[in-house]
């Protein structure tokens, strides 16, 4: 029988960066050593604690199904981490743990939005935001940030129509690496109020903010109750692999999450869940020694492409840059190619990450100090000789 591809599907495009990171993998089977700047997940391993409690929890039999919700006693937990560190009670009924905070978006976009549903999506942007809103058959409507990769309410006026549903955030940033401040987040919460629109908050890289204070959408006044705030393990804790993240909002919404999940994934293996609640309390220590490194990198790695000419932001939390090419090399948008091949130093293209952005690349310093010095290194040499 003939495969006939959905509508649905044709409208997707592959991921920039697993894309990216593809050709990096064939390179390096054929023996050649890549230095990887394109992979957004921490090089460190896994806390041990966390190691240790999933074993344990695996020996006491931590084997079954678990509640679609997640287990009461890990939304327990991130309820009073929530109330503690930001100052608002969100009840354990109000969360949803997920396989993975992408799944916490893609259900949160399911329990949202209708067929032709418009959501705001600030450019440059993770490329699954635009994806995830295709799948669910709604229309993501790109939006241009500022020289700062900040958004302007004046944009986001002059996209916004009587179809616009929902607004999408992600601070500290993929790929800019740039954090909201107070000013930018009330901005934000008067003009959501005013087109009453939903928000998804993605705050992924909460922990990896270097500079200034680190600000959760839903504690702004009246945005609890709009807002769903999506969170999770894999880059604060360096457990990417384990696929576990979170969300939580208005509980009405919440439930229509959990009847997604039960027909889809049906939950998070619960050995997994009781890992994270050793991560969320026996793990601080690591945390702050990972953010240190991260930001020993961030100024390095930073001041290395500065060096280098190229006109970049320095970033205030995550871990990528996402410098302009324009000046340094004749064809930007081809430029991670150029290094692959002139290099073997792996970047992600700016163009998967929203339309106007092919003349940027994403630098991640998820990798050692020693690997970024070599590949800066391996960089100036190839731009060197390509201006020969």
């Amino acid at each position: 029988m003939e495969y006939e591809i959905p509508s649905k599907l044709k409208r997707l495009k592959e991921s920039a960066t697993l894309k990216a990171a593809e050709k990096a993998r064939a390179l390096r089977a054929k023996g050649v050593k890549v230095i990887s700047l394109d992979v957004g997940e921490p090089d460190f391993p896994t806390p041990l604690p966390i190691i240790e409690e999933a074993y344990k929890a695996l020996k006491e039999g931590y084997t079954h199904y678990g509640p679609s919700q997640g287990l009461p006693e890990l939304r327990e937990t991130l309820s009073d981490k929530v109330k503690s560190e930001k100052g608002i009670d969100v009840r354990p009924s109000s969360f949803i743990i997920t396989p993975g905070s992408k799944q916490s978006i893609y259900y949160s976009l399911i329990a949202l939005l209708e067929e032709g549903d418009e959501v705001l999506i600030p450019t440059p942007a993770w490329p699954s935001y635009m994806e995830m809103v295709k799948l669910v058959g709604g229309v993501p409507i790109e939006v241009k940030t500022n020289s700062s990769f900040l958004p302007s309410i004046d944009e986001l006026e002059k996209y916004t129509t009587g179809r616009t549903k929902a607004l999408i955030i992600n601070y500290p940033n993929n790929p800019t690496g740039s954090v909201y401040d107070r000013g930018k987040l009330e901005e934000l919460a008067t003009f959501v109020k005013e087109k009453n629109l939903w928000v998804i908050s993605d705050e992924i890289y909460e922990k990896l903010t270097y500079e200034g204070e680190f600000i959760s959408f839903a504690t702004l006044e009246g945005m609890d109750d709009r807002t769903i705030t999506v969170n999770g393990f894999s880059k604060t804790y360096a457990m990417t692999g384990w696929r576990i993240g979170y969300a939580y909002g208005p509980e009405e919404v919440i439930k229509m999450m959990v009847k997604v999940q039960q027909h889809t994934a049906t939950c998070v293996p619960a050995f997994v869940q009781k890992a994270a609640i050793a991560a969320l309390t026996k793990c601080d220590d690591y945390v702050k020694e990972m953010v240190s490194e991260f930001k020993k990198r961030r100024d390095f790695i930073f001041e290395g492409f500065k060096k280098l000419g190229f006109k970049l932001e320095k970033p205030k939390g995550a871990f990528y840059l996402f410098p302009d090419v324009r000046g340094i090399y004749r064809d930007p948008p081809n430029f991670n190619d150029f290094l692959l091949d002139k290099a073997a130093v792996s970047v992600t293209p700016g163009a998967g990450f929203g339309v106007g952005y092919e003349p940027y690349v994403r630098v991640s310093y998820a990798n050692s100090l020693e690997n970024i010095r070599e590949g800066l290194e391996r960089i100036e040499k190839a731009l060197s000789e390509s201006s020969n």
